[in-house]
């Protein structure tokens, strides 16, 4: 017995089989732990993959992975990385979804080429722009965007541009210069952001929607805060010229008057890419007027919106002149104007001529019987126009059967407008139903095939 335990080799062997070794105690785990599961483990897959997602901003590891696990990485990405980062990176719809859904209640893709990257872009460029304080705002906001967007941005909607920030009149005083005395004393500069830099970097850029004013300033209303300086249509007038893919051109309740008017039309002359002009809503007059009469036998324009100006006989003369010699305009709309009898017979000698438009809209002009003589003449000649529009005008029931008569051989008229022009029930029943016929006849009539493919 003493020499057993002399034995150091001896005792550590029986105390080694005493105790269970490591394995054997996790077989013993599996059994009498129920809650105990393999699956509870994470794969060293997964671990990785959490890895990249937690660390995606300082290392952007997605192209180099298998398509199912970039999958998984894609939809566990955050919203609120930098653009800096997804923006060329991460082209999946479904990403981009989610960061327009989490920003933005109403998401309507179908404005947006169906793409959620380049909603995306063009809503977060707009709001930037919208925000935008002159001479408080870095403008690096937008420049270092540029970069990001340029390769997703088709059109831009801004419909508010803030003044530069009120200075106190002490300082004004104080740093006003004697080039800035021509303002008027106490009167301060107002140029809005100059949106030639960014808008010539986006080489596709198509449509240009723009309304020069503030929206929701309440208690804080200024006639200031909605004026188009002359120094804005500079600005403006530079970066509509150098857009040279620049198809929709819109600028709205901005206050553009006749010199603005015709230093736009100089920067629009001979655009290779224009096809639609919006100045609807401002101050256009007769010599604004005929510079836009110029611009369309000098442009490649199909829709012109003059609507709500103030466009008189001598403006609409000058339209109508360039309307008989026009053949590529197709839509007209100079609702809410002072064309009178005088601009109204203008513009029915000019359908006369014309060939080519599909749809004036002539309402709420002071039209009256003269003009509907004439337009009755063109109703019987013309064979091109499908949309009139008279009302809010003072046709009478006698300028509503010169109508009637001239509408009696029209086949290609199918939409004309006469509520609120007078014309009697009789004589708008019996104009009803020939428009019904016509847009019976046009719904049956075949439609033209698009030419075959060569061989």
């Amino acid at each position: 017995q003493g020499a057993l335990n002399s034995c150091p080799s001896s005792s550590t062997q029986a105390a080694g089989r005493s105790r269970p070794v490591p394995s054997l105690r996790r077989s013993q785990s599996r059994l009498t732990d129920p809650e105990w599961s393999l699956a509870a483990v994470p794969q060293l897959t997964e671990l990785c993959l959490q890895h990249i997602v937690h660390n995606f901003t300082q290392n952007p590891i997605l192209d180099r992975l298998l398509p199912e696990h970039q999958r998984k990485v894609l939809d566990r990405l955050p919203t609120g990385l930098p653009l800096a980062v997804t923006a060329n990176l991460v082209s999946d719809e479904d990403y981009w979804k989610r960061c327009c859904t989490e920003r933005w209640q109403v998401c309507d893709i179908s404005s947006y080429g169906d793409s959620w990257k380049r909603m995306f872009f063009e809503r977060h460029l707009e709001n930037i722009l919208k925000s935008f304080v002159p001479n408080t705002t870095d403008p690096n906001q937008v420049l270092e965007l540029i970069p990001l967007c340029k390769d997703y941005v088709r059109k831009l909607e801004v419909d508010q541009f803030l003044p530069p920030l009120k200075v106190d009149p002490e300082e004004e005083a104080d740093d006003i210069s004697d080039s800035g005395s021509d303002l008027g004393l106490g009167e301060v500069p107002v140029h809005h952001y100059d949106l030639g830099a960014l808008v010539t970097a986006l080489p596709y850029l198509e449509e240009l929607h723009l309304t020069y004013g503030v929206k929701d300033c309440g208690m804080n209303f200024e006639w200031n805060l909605f004026k188009f300086t002359y120094q804005d249509c500079c600005n403006l007038a530079g970066a509509v010229k150098k857009c040279h893919k620049l198809k929709v051109f819109k600028l709205t309740r901005s206050n553009v008057d006749d010199d603005k008017t015709k230093l736009l039309v100089r920067s629009l002359l001979d655009h290779p890419s224009l096809v639609e002009l919006n100045l609807s809503h401002n101050l256009i007059g007769d010599t604004g007027a005929q510079a836009v009469g110029k611009l369309i036998n000098r442009s490649k324009l199909e829709t012109l919106d003059l609507c709500n100006n103030k466009i008189h006989q001598a403006g609409s003369q000058a339209l109508a002149q360039a309307l008989a010699q026009n053949c590529i305009l197709t839509s007209l709309n100079l609702r809410l104007n002072y064309l009178g009898d005088e601009g109204g017979e203008a513009m029915g000698r000019a359908l006369l001529a014309n060939t080519t438009l599909k749809s004036i809209h002539l309402g709420s002009n002071m039209l009256s019987e003269p003009s509907a003589v004439l337009l009755s003449q063109v109703l019987a000649q013309n064979a091109t126009l499908t949309s009139i529009n008279l009302s809010c005008n003072h046709i009478g029931p006698d300028g509503g059967k010169q109508l009637l008569e001239g509408l009696a051989g029209n086949k290609t008229l199918t939409e004309f407008d006469l509520r609120l022009a007078e014309v009697g029930q009789e004589n708008e029943f019996l104009i009803g139903q020939m428009l019904w016929a016509n847009r019976h006849a046009a719904r049956l009539a075949p439609q033209p095939q698009p030419p075959a493919e060569p061989l």
